[in-house]
């Protein structure tokens, strides 16, 4: 398959402003996102951009950059917007999403997103880690994917909750939002209106499911950290040894 990989970055950020250019080691961290995404050797990485600045600094270090419209309410939509731009003519088949707000992330978990597309009937690829620490159980701000085991690493996506789910012995799974797309899927998700429980639980990805889209996970075994306060982008610089 002709994989796109797509990288959304905006300037604003209420936590943490200006996030995408904050110093990593010498590096904005967009860059940092951008070398992983490379690493991983899935194909053309590209990062979509509503801010000049942004697209200036990814330019500067080698990387690709498109612009695209600020009013766009979700990576989803941003990232379509930059498919049709750098793809005018349909020619990549699979676009896979990574968030940029991960410096450190493992190149090996970003190709491993990858792997649920092997099978045609699903639409719509994702990654979850099993957790481990109690907290994050009872936490909203963890994301728990409630799947169908299909294998020793792969879960069919039946539900996504900020919720303690599902109840009962067994394992709980946070959901790490990178997401691999089938062109047609990423063209149909953004086509569909917000949905009912989308808006409810504040996740994009239920409108996928209440659609009747398929998403299976690859099980992984750590979570990427995803840079959304000072304290977490001091521990990016620790990891890139700032």
């Amino acid at each position: 398959m002709s994989t796109l990989v797509l990288i959304p970055a905006r300037l604003a950020s209420t936590r943490l402003p200006g996030k995408p250019l904050a110093d990593i080691a010498g590096k904005p961290m967009i860059l940092r996102v951008a070398e992983q995404a490379t690493a991983a050797a899935l194909g053309r990485v590209v990062v979509a951009t509503d801010t000049p600045a942004v697209a200036a600094a990814v330019r500067a270090g080698g990387f690709e950059a498109v612009m695209t419209r600020v009013e766009h309410q979700s990576g989803s939509d941003r990232i379509y917007e930059a498919l049709q731009a750098v793809d005018p003519d349909g020619e990549v088949e699979t676009v896979v999403n990574v968030q940029g707000d991960l410096p450190t992330i493992d190149p090996g978990i970003i190709a491993a997103a990858l792997a649920p597309l092997a099978d045609p009937a699903v639409d719509i690829a994702t990654l979850c880690v099993e957790i481990t620490e109690a907290g994050e159980r009872t936490n909203p701000n963890v994301v728990k994917l409630v799947g169908a085991p299909l294998a020793a690493r792969r879960l069919r996506a039946l539900y996504f909750t900020r919720a303690t789910a599902p109840w009962g012995e067994g394992p709980l799974h946070h959901h790490v939002g990178l997401y691999a797309y089938r062109r047609a899927a990423l063209e149909r998700f953004v086509a569909l209106g917000p949905s009912a429980l989308e808006q409810r639980e504040k996740l994009e990805q239920l409108r996928a499911l209440e659609a009747g889209m398929r998403i299976d996970a690859r099980i992984v075994d750590t979570v990427p950290l995803g840079v959304d306060t000072p304290e977490d982008l001091e521990r990016a610089r620790a990891l890139c040894g700032a």
